[in-house]
Order: structure tokens, then C-alpha cells, then sequence
């Protein structure tokens, strides 16, 4: 599983990266934001591409887990 942090980077970044980590031969990707927007924008992104998506709140973070 890829791991990636996001947090602290303005949207559009933290889609970008997801969406290009999954476009290689991950079969999953974890990923770090530190807001609601990207959030959103990473599940918009998962279900449009037809991929899992759950997340868990952590202190002031989220944890995002994607799967193809």
C-alpha cells in the first residue's frame, strides 16, 4: 500500500497525488488530509473511478483508505 500526506496542501494537490499514485500498479493508497474539502474531493475522485473509499478521523486529520 502507498502511503501518502497531504495535509497542509491546497486543493487541488491532494487529488492529484491520490489519483496519480492509483493510476500505477497500487492495488491501495492511504492517504493523509488535514481537511473536510479535500476529503470530499478524494471520494468524489474514488467513486467516479469506481474504487473503495473509507476514512477514519484522526485527532485533527483524516485517514483515507482507497482500493481498487
Amino acid at each position: 500500500m502507498i502511503q501518502i500526506d497531504v495535509r497542509g496542501c491546497a486543493c487541488p494537490e491532494p487529488v492529484i497525488k491520490t489519483k496519480k499514485a492509483l493510476e500505477g500498479d497500487a492495488a491501495a493508497v492511504e492517504v493523509l488530509v488535514d481537511n473536510k474539502i479535500a476529503l470530499q474531493n478524494i471520494k468524489r475522485l474514488a467513486s467516479g473511478k469506481g474504487w473503495t473509499f473509507s476514512f477514519e478521523k484522526i485527532d485533527c486529520y483524516f485517514k483515507i483508505i482507497i482500493e481498487k
